[in-house]
Formats: structure tokens, C-alpha cells, sequence
């Protein structure tokens, strides 16, 4: 067999081929580099990106968003466009301090044809799958100059037409709520179909009228507001006086009723002491006088007597009539405690004007013949 010789390296060509090696991967390095740097983008947060195919003969807007995150693309025949999505703010003001410092403000007219200027504030986003449609349409992918071209007029546009239907008295007063309310239903109406949501819409400080106009309905407003404090006085004046008439009927139906008892008491007081006076006329027999009369008698005779024996000639024949016995009877069975129709808590009638105002009176709880003693010889 034939011997094979062996291989040399050369110390200069083996370091030669070495640095061509290198520079070969360095190359190839940057290269690779250079192509990933221009094939690769990022889409940031809050953002989405929008293919925008250059060439082919699908070029145009791609229908769906790219999401956030790392995208390749070739950018020979491809761009990709980040639109934002997060809620923006914009003023258009006419303050040089706020805003630009040109006046921006938006006029808009009543009913009447008034000029009214407002600061107008708002805040918007705009809603990832329509954010290619937008891009198409306006090709603008700041929302900053697209709020103050496109949204200002579609704003604009609402306001007048609006306030065309309300007489400039209700957007200068109560009516503003209601101004902004529609004008925000008016701008959805518009703006949805572009993928632009209004999150909140506002108007800035007051509103700006001619100075006419402004004073003519401050005045009137100066009127009315007179006007509801003076029928507020009325209902004050009216509700006192209502009020002093049931204090004053109130206080005379207490004074009747006062009355009223107090005549009811003095008639129940009136017929209980004629009562007892009739009970003790009833009561008063001659039989009764001669037990008095000797209750009084000190024994002592007079000194110069011709004639009976004085206090001892009372007939002692006579006696009640039986008409008043049965009427003394009744009345005292009437005036008993626990009768029907006795005052209640009675004990006895009380005295009236013939009974005894000495401890010389009559007992008319007892008849009183059975009282009187035998008569002195």
C-alpha cells in the first residue's frame, strides 16, 4: 500500500484563516442583526398596531389590529402603525392659560339665533377593532390632531343642533345639564361608528353671552327668584294664621267646655242642696221642734208666766201628712249611698238653707216621728 504522507499546517496560514473565520461570523452577525432590526417592532401598551400591506395585490389596511407585543413584519412590502387606545383629553377653551393659546372655544346658537360660547372639555378613547377603519379613513394615527379636526366639528356640529331647539333663558340656567346630555347622545350618534367613545363631556366655567342679553335674563331671573320669596312670605303669612286660628278655636272650645262643666257641676250642686232642703221641710215636724226645743231648754222657767208652759204647747196631734211622708221616703231612698242616681261618694245630703247651721239641724237619714220623745206632762 502507498504510505500517505502527513499534512502540515503553516503557522502563517492557519492564523489567516482564523481571522477570516471571525470576520466571517462578525459579518454574518450584523447581518442578522440588521434584518432582525428591521423586521421586528414592538407595540407598546395602550397601543395597537395596524398592518399596512405596501405591495401585492392585497395591499391596503389589514381588517384586524395587531396586539400588543413583539411583531414581524418585512418591511419591503409591509408597515406597521401603532394607533393608541387609552382615554385622551382635550380642552378647547378660550383662556390663553389652558389649552392652546389661541381661542378655541365653541359657539354654537339657541332658538332665538344668541350667540352662546362655552369652554367645551372632553375625554375619548378609541376602541382597538376599529381602530384600522379609522386609520383608513383619515390615515392619522395622532388622536390629538385628529380630536382637534375631526371631533372639534362633529362637537361643534351637536352643540348647534342642540341648542337650536332651546330658547337661550334654559341653556343660560337650568337647562344646561340637559344641553350636555343630548349633545353627549347627538356625538355617540356620530362618533361610534368610527370607533370613538366619548367617556365624558363637560363645559368649562360659564357660559358666554352679549352682554344684553346677559343682563335681561339675570334680570329676569332676579324676578322670579323675587317672586318665589314673596310667595314663600304668603305661605309663611297664611300658614301663621291658620296656625292662630286653631290656637284661638282651640282655646275657645276648651273655654266652652270649662264652662259647660263648670255649670253642669254648679247644676248638680243646685239640686242636690234643693233636695236636701226639701228633705229637711219634709223632715221638720212639729215633734221635731219640741225635741229641739227642749235640747235648747236650760230648765229655767220665767219668772212672770200666766199661760202654758213655754216650748211644751205644740200640737202633738198633728202629724205628717201621708203625701210627704211617701215623698220623704222616696227622696231619702234616693239620696242613700250607692242609690241609682246619688252622687257618688255620698254620705249624706248636704245642708241647704233651712237646716241647722248650729248642730241644730235635722237628721234626715231617720223619720224623724220615731225620733221625738214623749212629750213632758
Amino acid at each position: 500500500m502507498a504510505k500517505i504522507p502527513p499534512i502540515k499546517f503553516s503557522p502563517s496560514g492557519g492564523v489567516a484563516g482564523a481571522a477570516r473565520r471571525v470576520a466571517l461570523g462578525l459579518v454574518l452577525l450584523v447581518a442578522t442583526l440588521f434584518v432582525a432590526c428591521t423586521t421586528v417592532t414592538r407595540i407598546d401598551a395602550a397601543h395597537v398596531g395596524i398592518r399596512v400591506k405596501l405591495a401585492g395585490s392585497s395591499r391596503g389596511v389589514d381588517d384586524i389590529p395587531v396586539v400588543t407585543g413583539w411583531v414581524f413584519y418585512n418591511p419591503l412590502t409591509e408597515q406597521i402603525v401603532q394607533f393608541p387606545t387609552s382615554v385622551q383629553n382635550v380642552v378647547w377653551t378660550a383662556s390663553a392659560h389652558e389649552g392652546r393659546s389661541v381661542d378655541e372655544s365653541i359657539t354654537f346658537s339657541s332658538s332665538e339665533g344668541v350667540n352662546v360660547g362655552a369652554d367645551i372639555g372632553m375625554s375619548f378613547h378609541i376602541e382597538p377593532d376599529k381602530a384600522p377603519h379609522l386609520y383608513l379613513r383619515f390615515r392619522e394615527n395622532d388622536l390629538m390632531r385628529l380630536a382637534d379636526r375631526y371631533v372639534r366639528n362633529a362637537v361643534r356640529e351637536s352643540f348647534n343642533a342642540v341648542a337650536s331647539t332651546m330658547p337661550v333663558q334654559e341653556i343660560y340656567g337650568s337647562g344646561k345639564t340637559k344641553l350636555i346630555q343630548d349633545v353627549t347622545k347627538e356625538l355617540a350618534l356620530v362618533l361610534d361608528k368610527d370607533g370613538v367613545r366619548i367617556d365624558q363631556l363637560t363645559i368649562n366655567g360659564a357660559l358666554r353671552l352679549p352682554e344684553n342679553v346677559a343682563a335681561a335674563i339675570n334680570q329676569a331671573m332676579e324676578a322670579t327668584q323675587k317672586s318665589i320669596q314673596a310667595e314663600n312670605r304668603v305661605r309663611q303669612v297664611r300658614a301663621e294664621a291658620d296656625q292662630a286660628i286653631a290656637t284661638a278655636r282651640g282655646a275657645a272650645e276648651s273655654a266652652r267646655e270649662r264652662a259647660r262643666g263648670e255649670a253642669d257641676a254648679l247644676l248638680i250642686r243646685a239640686r242636690a242642696e234643693a233636695k236636701a232642703n226639701t228633705i229637711i221641710r219634709l223632715s221638720t215636724t212639729p215633734a221635731v221642734l219640741q225635741y229641739r226645743a227642749l235640747e235648747r231648754w236650760n230648765g229655767r222657767l220665767p219668772a212672770m208666766n200666766q199661760g202654758p208652759l213655754p216650748m211644751l204647747t205644740f200640737d202633738m196631734k198633728s202629724a205628717l201628712d201621708k203625701d210627704a211622708e211617701q215623698k220623704l221616703a222616696e227622696l231619702l231612698e234616693e239620696t242613700a249611698p250607692g242609690a241609682p242616681g246619688a252622687p257618688a261618694g255620698a254620705e249624706a245630703a248636704p245642708t241647704g238653707a233651712g237646716g241647722d247651721r248650729d248642730n241644730g239641724g235635722a237628721k234626715p237619714t231617720k223619720n224623724p216621728t220615731e225620733q221625738a220623745p214623749a212629750a213632758a206632762p
